[in-house]
């Protein structure tokens, strides 16, 4: 009887063991994002500075920074694509 009971619960606890989600753990850089950063701050670099200093990312927050790529973005004559990447790099480097 009690050779019964114990491989019951036996198989019962290997079902349910193989029952349990897979855990997976992502351990790779998402080398796109960074590159995606370089590329902005490469268009920032060169763009911006072709008509004033550099201004700081961390000088302003995220929400401020929409509004003046907004109003500089076509002065640079900046594609959309090329203003989503700097205002992706700047808003990395925002003041929070």
């Amino acid at each position: 009887m009690i050779k019964n009971v114990m491989a019951a619960t036996c198989g019962i606890t290997l079902f349910l063991i193989s029952c349990t989600p897979k855990v997976t753990t992502v351990t790779t850089v998402n080398t796109n994002t960074s590159d995606k950063l370089a590329q902005g701050k490469t268009i920032f670099d060169n763009s911006c500075k072709r008509c004033h200093d550099l201004p700081n990312p961390a000088d302003h927050s995220a929400q401020d920074w929409v509004g003046i790529l907004n109003r500089m973005a076509p002065k640079a004559k900046l594609s959309d694509e090329q203003h989503q990447l700097v205002y992706d790099f700047v808003a990395a480097g925002a003041k929070k």
